[in-house]
């Protein structure tokens, strides 16, 4: 009776079965890096950081399926993550930058925007446990984290873009941030990339998209990042009215 068990806890895990976590303990490390050169006034190198932290969150649950070795660990270990890369490290980053002249306000918004962002990753969570959730999963409700997060850092990459044009307000980068917290848990649909499907016929459209878009933003990248936010703003906007608004038909 003990000898199976025994083969059986001597097996243990493929080494390729761990990488979704490895990438997910990367992000994490990507993510207080982050705010350790926000600190040190390396912003560049901070916002670098946690869009690299973006880029790895979207291929650890992937990779997970993918292999199936997706588990409670790693879906727990990716949530907290995720607080971490998106609620902490980028409005800190935005603090250390632009923020210590209006320390108060600007810690408020600071800690209104973490808040935000925990509050939408336990919702979603609880949906994605939830037997009974009849959520269109073309949609998500709200903004999901790591788009609030690249949204958020949009005051920097203009700055980076345009270096010789004035900062904006203290105050105006406060609200923004308020805003952007606001659109987190809000109930506002947005698409969700993971059901979209694309034809045969324009497979190769896509691809040649994704190329042009990644070459835009190994060489200007701010300016491409600043063009992807407000594309995303339209694109929830479009999104919104196809879904909330209703038709005249």
């Amino acid at each position: 009776m003990t000898e199976p068990s025994k083969q059986k806890e001597e097996t243990g895990f493929a080494i390729i079965h761990l990488l979704p976590n490895a990438l997910t303990i990367t992000a994490i490390c990507a993510g207080l890096s982050a705010i350790r050169f926000g600190v040190q006034g390396n912003y560049v190198l901070a916002v670098q950081l946690i869009i690299a932290a973006c880029v790895l969150d979207g291929l650890d649950g992937r990779i997970a399926r993918l292999l199936s070795s997706d588990s409670k660990l790693g879906a727990e270990l990716d949530s907290l993550a995720d607080f971490l890369n998106f609620g902490v490290a980028p409005p800190l980053v935005l603090y250390f930058w632009a923020l210590q002249d209006i320390r108060s306000a600007a810690w408020i918004a600071v800690l209104f925007f973490a808040v935000c962002c925990v509050m939408r990753l336990a919702r979603f969570n609880v949906g994605g446990k939830s037997e009974t959730c009849d959520q269109d999963k073309a949609y998500f409700e709200g903004v999901p984290a790591p788009a609030g997060a690249l949204l958020v850092m949009l005051p920097m990459y203009l700055s980076f873009a345009f270096a010789n044009a004035p900062l904006l307000p203290s105050i105006v980068i406060c609200l923004y941030m308020v805003i952007i917290g606001l659109l987190l848990i809000s109930r506002i649909s947005t698409w969700s990339f993971k059901t979209t499907r694309i034809s045969r016929e324009n497979a190769k459209f896509f691809l040649i998209g994704v190329a042009v878009v990644g070459a835009a933003l190994l060489t200007f990248a701010w300016a491409t990042l600043i063009a992807l936010c407000f594309g995303y703003v339209g694109m929830v906007a479009w999104a919104w009215i196809d879904r909330e608004v209703p038709s005249n038909r």
